[in-house]
């Protein structure tokens, strides 16, 4: 009896290893073009580590649009930089995504990581009003200007998908309404650095690293009036109008001191009072209505140093 042999096609073979792998690849092809087509480019960057990456708009939950930075090549390490309810114009999604380019991106971003939550929710599950009525800094009395206006530390709602820590003033003639301002400006209308600093410093310290708070803007503001030259001259003034009323010396005496010397037409010389005055913040700068309050260090020192014969920093807040 002659054996035989079953033996199995090549083509068989190949075919039978090869349909699944074919089918894999099909529905990955697929599902890349699904999302490419559910994803719309909004612009590309390079971060502070030169790596490159994308934000995108991608349709989300109800309607809602998701506004992505992630890494171009990859798509890893997705965040969320703000989550657009359905009501909102297609076109805010180009305006989150210049806000951020030009706001957060320099600062490092700060935006949470996407979660897949996210996708399956729809924004302002909580209306905004609740975020901006936390206090996250209890601190009793808020500070008051002059013009009666209280500052205080607020969330405020922002392009950004979590809400910011912010100074805000809240005008006597509106205190439910408030606006956003500088730690700077902040400082500047009180004429003193505390208790904003302080109450920065604790603010940071609570929620700088929190996840659902932004306190970039807030820290990088802190930050350049911590190292600014540019400083308060409340002190500065007190000391020379206390010695001015005390007739120890007088305006044009201590701006002579200073090198400031003006003559009149017939050659006598006296102290540059105007330009004293501006520095103290009693006379208002050349184009402007109000006094300033601020004085570069240099010039405080001059003052203090040739005008009063005392350390600069005697007359430094």
């Amino acid at each position: 009896m002659t054996p035989t042999f079953q033996s199995t096609s090549p083509v068989a073979r190949r075919g039978s290893g090869r349909e699944p792998v074919a089918s894999a690849r099909r529905r990955r092809a697929r599902d890349r073009r699904k999302r490419k087509r559910a994803d719309r480019l909004l612009g590309r960057y390079t971060d502070r580590r030169g790596r490159s990456r994308e934000v995108i708009a991608r349709h989300g939950a109800a309607g809602s649009t998701l506004v992505i930075d992630r890494e171009c090549l990859t798509h890893e390490d997705s965040r969320l930089v703000a989550h657009l309810a359905a009501d909102e114009p297609a076109e805010n999604a180009a305006v989150v995504w210049r806000h951020y380019l030009h706001e957060a991106v320099p600062r490092g971003g700060g935006c949470r990581s996407l979660t897949a939550e996210d996708a399956r929710s729809a924004p302002f599950a909580k209306p905004p009003e609740a975020d901006l009525e936390w206090d996250p800094v209890p601190s009793g009395a808020d500070p008051v200007d002059r013009q009666g206006c209280g500052y205080r530390l607020e969330l405020v709602q922002s392009g950004m998908s979590i809400p910011e820590l912010r100074w805000c003033r809240h005008r006597a003639a509106q205190p439910s309404r408030s606006e956003p301002v500088s730690v700077r400006e902040a400082v500047a209308s009180l004429e003193s650095y505390e208790p904003v600093l302080a109450l920065t410093l604790r603010a940071l310290s609570l929620h700088g690293a929190d996840g659902e708070v932004s306190t970039a803007v807030l820290g990088a503001e802190l930050t350049r009036v911590q190292q600014s030259p540019i400083v308060l001259n409340r002190r500065l003034r007190q000391v020379v109008l206390a010695s001015v009323e005390r007739q120890e010396l007088s305006m044009s005496e201590i701006a002579l001191r200073c090198g400031r010397v003006k003559r009149d037409r017939r050659g006598n010389e006296s102290g540059e009072t105007s330009w004293l005055a501006r520095r103290l913040g009693v006379l208002p700068e050349g184009g402007h209505d109000t006094p300033t309050p601020w004085i570069h260090s240099d010039v405080l020192a001059l003052i203090a140093r040739r005008g009063l014969g005392v350390a600069p920093r005697e007359v430094e807040l």
